[in-house]
């Protein structure tokens, strides 16, 4: 597109973004980017507070589609005829889904599930902290604050391996989960450091990032959520492979332990001095 100055930028629904740029469309939602090709385009839809951007399809298959909603109803007009007049007249039949690359990586899922873990840690404190007050006030008069303290300090230590064995376990599970039920496909490095691209079964061009330097790695992807991706790490360390997903159980079985034990010595009204 040669002026993209005057077309809008349209943000809805969910942190949904979509940015007209010199040679497309950019679409940015939950822990992806798309990028669309102006020949991959057919038309642009504005409807109230939506817009659809339709893709061009072969002749007697249905064209995809991409739909943000709850934008300006000003601007969703605005947005849509100022890309529809950049459009040119298809000369050819063109499979425009298979043009679209989409930008995605493992990190949007590991930053989610640390934000789920990190918050039942957080739950956890909390009540280790209730925990201790109802040790301080149905305790022995003496020994009653050295004992809440004394919960509140083993808590915390509690809280170490139920942290690292969530997280590790919970990788260990995403990784064996896609392993073995996921698609794996060969994704070759891309334009960038650490960037692997690859194609879905959908023709999809999919970018990832993945912590490595080697040519290509291996990867694999839910089959019905294609942004749950997972790099494969290499089998060569057995040992690894193998203690990784016990050591976290056990890890996290220490921490459920510590967390039974002082709820027990609460109901009991015992203490820890």
């Amino acid at each position: 597109m040669s002026n993209t100055s005057s077309i809008p930028v349209l943000q809805g629904r969910r942190a949904t973004v979509l940015t007209s740029e010199q040679d497309g469309l950019v679409l940015e939602r939950s822990g992806e980017k798309l990028s669309i090709p102006t020949r991959a385009i057919a038309r642009v839809h504005a409807e109230a507070r939506s817009v659809t951007v339709e893709l061009r399809a072969l002749a007697g298959t249905t064209p995809s589609r991409y739909r943000i909603e709850d934008v300006s109803a000003a601007a969703a007009v605005t947005f849509a005829d100022a890309v529809n007049a950049t459009l040119c007249a298809p000369v050819e039949d063109v499979d425009g889904g298979a043009l679209v690359e989409v930008r995605t990586a493992t990190k949007p899922w590991i930053e989610s599930y640390r934000h789920r873990v990190k918050q039942v840690v957080l739950g956890y404190l909390g009540a280790i902290v209730a925990v201790a007050v109802i040790t301080a006030i149905v305790g022995h008069e003496r020994t009653a604050m050295a004992g809440a303290v004394f919960t509140v300090w083993l808590g915390a230590m509690a809280a170490v391996p139920l942290w690292f064995g969530a997280m590790d376990l919970g990788s260990w599970f995403h990784e064996a989960r896609l392993r073995r039920h996921g698609v794996t496909v060969v994704a070759m490095r891309a334009d960038a450091p650490m960037n692997y691209q690859y194609t879905d079964s959908n023709g999809t061009t999919r970018v990832i990032s993945a912590p490595s330097h080697a040519p290509s790695v291996h990867i694999a992807y839910d089959p019905q959520d294609p942004s749950k991706v997972a790099v494969l790490r290499d089998r060569a360390p057995r040992l690894l492979e193998i203690t990784l997903g016990p050591s976290a159980i056990l890890l996290w079985l220490g921490g459920i332990a510590f967390v039974l034990y002082l709820v027990r010595m609460a109901i009991l009204g015992e203490t820890l001095s």
